[in-house]
């Protein structure tokens, strides 16, 4: 682990904080580290950053909140025509939430840790539903176009959000190419979308 402290301007020592915490999930290191640890690659005093997270749960559950925004910002991204549901942009949609894991792993799997959800005093704001927000859109916009099949669209983006974290998780640990083959991500978006799909009618 680099101990190189890091330079913060004046009034921002809680994004640096932040920032910090971000390089050594990203690096690897999990979130096994002190609050202290965090202070000192932030070029602070532990003392110093209590002011701005009192303990380290508090800094768990903010690091996991900027992961959901972020994972939303991937999503969106992904949409290239946010008015207009189709099978090519789910599959865009769904390739960018396996490839948020895949680039984060550290982070995504503490954004899901009961770790991020120790402080019961912490609410959690909204980014995490924003997150599943953007899947109830696009399954409600698929609806009113008649292509996706009709039902309860939040418990559609329910079962598609399980599917695709179960999905993201293994191909993290590498435990789905091997037992199925190359495509395996592929093939378990495709079902994920068949599943969506509307019965043609008879």
């Amino acid at each position: 682990m680099n101990d190189e402290p890091k330079r913060y301007h004046h009034g921002d020592l809680r994004r640096a904080l932040l920032d910090a915490a971000l390089d050594v999930l990203a690096e690897g290191q999990g979130w096994k580290f002190t609050l202290r640890e965090i202070a000192r690659r932030a070029g602070v005093s532990h003392t110093a950053a209590y002011k701005h997270f009192p303990d380290k749960a508090a800094l768990l559950s903010e690091l996991a909140a900027i992961g959901f925004e972020r994972l939303r910002t991937d999503l969106d991204a992904a949409l290239s025509n946010r008015s207009q549901a189709s099978a090519d942009s789910f599959v865009a949609m769904a390739r960018a939430y396996v490839g948020f894991g895949l680039s984060n792993p550290n982070l995504y799997r503490l954004m899901f840790s009961a770790d991020a959800r120790q402080r019961a005093n912490v609410r959690r704001d909204d980014r995490g539903e924003a997150a599943l927000d953007i899947l109830i859109e696009f399954i409600e916009m698929g609806q009113r176009s008649g292509w996706l099949r009709e039902g309860d669209a939040r418990e559609f983006a329910g079962a598609g959000w399980a599917h695709l974290h179960g999905l993201t998780l293994l191909m993290i640990d590498d435990l789905l190419a091997p037992k199925v083959g190359p495509n395996a991500c592929e093939a378990a978006i495709a079902v994920l979308l068949e599943g969506l799909i509307a019965s043609p009618q008879k």
